[in-house]
């Protein structure tokens, strides 16, 4: 399974800013058991969006949002919810995040970090993957994350290889993971992000937090990991 943790609420505004509508999709799946999702996440992200003025037009709870199909199925039935909504916040892992972004055409906005615990992760039988790097930055990148989508893990854009075609250089029968972020961002509306610089990443926020090593959870985690 994938560890997360809450995002701070300052850098969730700051995704948020200039959004008053926002629709708040949560996983039941790994987040719950690491209280960052589940009913309890929502309910604690509600009320802190709320306080600082941000209308939560909906919700909805998916059991594994790292399955599109279920995803489609929950969030169809609260369409007119997300239609009325300005962005999506999604309180899952990072693929959940893009797998999300995959069934809506809207913005997607990660409300959560994901850590490494070490050893082999959880893993979804789809394209979608998140290298648990601790610091999230698919807001920026419409919901489709650089990191494991770019062959070179580029932040800021493409390299000088990227084929007319839109094909990576390192591998031609694969799309540019920046073809893909620019074509997301163009069809939602926010091609105004590919001026956002992204900064450095920082490494060492990669490895779990020392509150959360001291945790029984953590402990668990390593015992099956090894």
């Amino acid at each position: 399974m994938l560890v997360t943790e809450s995002k701070p609420i300052e850098e969730i505004l700051e995704f948020l800013d200039g959004t008053a509508k926002v629709f708040l999709a949560v996983c039941n799946g790994c987040p719950e058991a690491c209280k960052t999702g589940g009913k309890e996440g929502m309910d604690r992200m509600q009320e802190e969006l709320e306080k600082h003025a941000k209308n939560v037009v909906g919700t909805t709870i998916i059991d594994m949002m790292c399955n599109k199909a279920l995803d489609w199925v929950k969030i169809s039935r609260s369409m007119h919810k997300v239609e009325e909504a300005d962005a999506i916040l999604v309180l899952s892992c990072g693929v959940g995040v893009q797998a999300l972004g995959k069934v809506v055409d809207k913005p997607v906005h990660p409300g959560l970090n994901t850590i490494s615990v070490g050893g082999l992760p959880g893993l979804w039988p789809s394209e979608e993957r998140c290298a648990a790097c601790g610091e999230c930055v698919l807001s920026h990148t419409g919901g489709i994350c650089p990191i494991t989508n770019c062959a070179k893990s580029l932040l800021n854009g493409p390299c000088g290889g990227t084929t007319m075609e839109g094909k990576c250089e390192v591998d031609s029968e694969k799309d540019c993971g920046w073809y893909l972020i620019y074509e997301r961002l163009r069809k939602t509306n926010k091609l105004e992000n590919l001026n956002k610089i992204v900064r450095t990443r920082d490494y060492s926020k990669i490895r779990p937090s020392g509150e959360l090593r001291k945790t029984i959870f953590y402990n668990i985690e390593q015992k099956v990991n090894s």
